[in-house]
């Protein structure tokens, strides 16, 4: 198999393209730009490309597959040039569904939880020594890479609701066709891709009506908005097993769940994980893992990389980092680590980076989100509005939005770090939340100054 990649230097793509070379095909690509950790990816793979920018006399009449990026626009040289060929041209999540038809395809959807969810089942089968593919959003304890595309039997895959290529702008979990899926919740976010929720809410119904006949949907049922969508949109031909916080006990700051007939305790806490938790068993099961195999092998999980990660510790304070940006997110990250340490402050300090975040008509979204923090700061950059050409975001609005009390907002680097180096964090555990980088504050020092 001849293929090319048509923006390499992506986050999964060039995982892709690796996961290909490995399987012995003949892999090229560009792009016109390429950062670490792909530019290194790449070059010790031998896929890096020999200039930085699109070249069309990569494509040629003998290609089998041209893979189009989310990086690459629809006037791509190499693009036009594929297509004046008539070479099949997929996005990721198609090319993905072309490497897998003859596999019992695992696909885990919903607004959260899926990263993690999905790294549940892979920790789960690795332990257990099964064959399986996969597709994940985020590096992972245990594995080389976030794409493997090799002869196993069965994918687990990550299913992104947002767009798959330039030219294909449908949600990428719609290319999938799951044999098992499973969808964690629904909370609208990204305002710029979804303009209304009920446009989004019709990206979810399309996912369900495109599981594979006598499949299997697996779903939060505490989930309001989940529940009455899937029982509006109910299928004869297909199952279901819905979901919600299994049993459990928190002692001394450890959870211990209980899965079917088996109990054991974990690394990871708070109720969301612990229903992620649920939702990956029930996917488990379903390759016949029995539930006293699944908890033994859920006992040495520490959860996806930015996902409550425990960044420092000492006897009375723990500092985490959370990918959390979205409120339905936030807010589940806030109750895991209040609920895991209910006698302890909560310090939390939230980045807004996203398009939606950083929209001051969003603000209200994140209404009593911050509830149970003690003392919170939402920080946000100029340099960020900048990049993205959005208007100043007042303080004012954020703080109504917020609506909590004594909520401080900062939009400049050295104030929010002389506000972080004044503060009393004894018996506290700070959460740092963001999918941005505090303008380039580093938290890895903060968390180690503050622990030692």
């Amino acid at each position: 198999m001849r293929v090319h990649f048509i923006s390499i230097g992506g986050s999964v793509m060039h995982q892709l393209a690796i996961a290909l070379s490995k399987k012995s095909y003949q892999v090229s690509g560009s792009d016109d730009e390429i950062f670490e950790p792909a530019a290194g990816n790449l070059a010790a793979a031998n896929l890096l490309p020999a200039q930085i920018g699109w070249n069309p006399q990569l494509i040629t009449a003998n290609l089998d597959a041209v893979i189009l990026g989310m990086h690459a626009k629809d006037d791509n040289p190499e693009l036009l040039k594929a297509k004046e060929l008539g070479l099949a041209i997929y996005s990721f999540p198609e090319y993905i569904f072309q490497e897998s038809k003859e596999k019992l395809r695992i696909v885990v959807g919903g607004s959260h939880g899926k990263t993690t969810t999905t790294s549940m089942i892979m920790h789960a089968l690795q332990y257990l020594n099964k064959s399986f593919d996969y597709l994940v959003g985020a590096k992972l304890a245990g594995f080389e890479q976030s794409v493997s595309i090799t002869n196993a039997p069965t994918i687990v895959c990550e299913g992104d609701e947002y767009p798959a290529s330039a030219i294909e702008r449908k949600p990428k979990f719609h290319f999938l066709y799951p044999h098992i899926a499973i969808l964690t919740g629904i909370a609208w976010d990204h305002i710029n891709v979804f303009p209304t929720f009920e446009f989004y809410l019709e990206q979810f119904v399309i996912f369900i009506n495109r599981i594979e006949p006598g499949g299997l949907l697996i779903y939060n049922q505490s989930d309001e908005k989940l529940n009455k969508l899937v029982n509006d949109h109910l299928r004869a031909d297909i199952r279901y097993q819905p979901y919600e916080v299994p049993k459990h006990e928190i002692v001394s700051g450890v959870t211990t769940v209980q899965i079917g007939n088996a109990s054991g305790k974990l690394l990871v806490f708070g109720n969301h994980n612990l229903m992620n938790l649920q939702a990956a068993y029930y996917a488990c099961a379903q390759l016949n893992i029995e539930a006293a195999d699944f908890v033994k092998a859920m006992a040495n999980f520490t959860g996806a990389s930015k996902r409550l990660e425990l960044l420092a510790s000492s006897e009375n304070i723990n500092v985490y980092r959370d990918f959390a940006h979205a409120p339905s997110k936030v807010k589940a990250s806030v109750e895991a680590v209040k609920q895991q340490y209910p006698t302890r402050k909560l310090f939390a300090i939230l980045e807004l980076h996203t398009y939606s975040s950083l929209n001051e008509a969003f603000m209200t979204e994140y209404k009593n989100v911050f509830d149970l923090v003690d003392y919170g700061v939402v920080f946000y950059s100029k340099h960020a509005l900048e990049l993205k050409r959005m208007p100043f975001l007042s303080p004012e609005k954020v703080k109504a939005g917020f609506a909590k009390e004594g909520l401080i907002v900062i939009n400049e680097r050295d104030q929010l770090e002389q506000w972080m180096h004044v503060q009393d964090f004894t018996n506290a555990n700070i959460l740092l939340m963001s999918s941005g980088n505090y303008d380039g504050i580093n938290i890895f020092s903060f968390a180690k100054a503050i622990t030692h």
